[in-house]
């Protein structure tokens, strides 16, 4: 049923755009890549990552000492490649119901004691996730944990959890606003500013905009 809700979304929204004029879409990190099946005109799908990368090298954390976490299983397939382009191990905290009366059950497939954890998702809306797998590579010895995301939603009462001291810092990028009330200690927002700017540029110019991000 939320498949269904989400799609119907999707669509809508796709519809609304085109009707308004647009003859082009550049989205960033959509939450589901199906999305652009549901747009009737062409659309450019830009991957924020490589600012997030730049960041974290400017950072000179040592590859031997970084471990890629993704929060869910969900996220496996775009935490792999945080991963491979840190070159660093990849762990994922899986999260499971054993029967429907029973509390969920979170276990840690991979290594992180002693390491610097980097938790990467595409979005962190209220934090429950990313901040319940914190807490367990807390648990399993990791030395310090990173949150990065694309887009920061932080919808109530993400800032709280966020700020809880789980995180040594929260990086995320400026896909959407952070509102004043929304800012804390451990938080850092890119810009990615420069990235849509080369991302116009070559659509303009008739360029590959996938060789980007390779």
């Amino acid at each position: 049923m939320t498949q269904s809700r989400q799609s119907i979304a999707a669509k809508l929204v796709g519809n609304i755009i085109t009707e308004a004029g647009a003859d082009r879409v550049l989205a960033c990190d959509l939450h589901s890549g199906q999305s652009m099946g549901y747009f009737d005109i062409p659309v450019d799908h830009v991957y924020c990552q490589p600012v997030i990368l730049d960041y974290l090298a400017s950072k000179k954390i040592c590859s031997n000492d970084l471990v890629v976490v993704s929060p869910d299983v969900g996220g496996v397939a775009g935490a792999r490649s945080f991963a491979k382009k840190l070159s660093a191990p990849l762990a994922i905290v899986d999260k499971r119901r054993q029967e429907h009366n029973l509390a969920e059950v979170m276990n840690l497939i991979g290594d992180v004691k002693g390491k610097v954890a980097v938790m990467v998702d595409d979005m962190i809306d209220t934090a429950g996730t990313i901040a319940k797998g914190a807490a367990l590579l807390h648990e399993e010895g990791a030395r310090e944990i990173y949150a990065c995301c694309t887009h920061g939603v932080f919808s109530p009462p993400a800032v709280e959890r966020l700020s809880s001291g789980l995180f040594q810092e929260v990086i995320t990028t400026n896909t959407i606003p952070v509102m004043e009330k929304n800012n804390f200690p451990q938080l850092t927002v890119l810009s990615v500013a420069n990235l849509l700017g080369e991302t116009i540029w070559r659509i303009h110019g008739a360029c590959s905009v996938s060789s980007i991000f390779k």
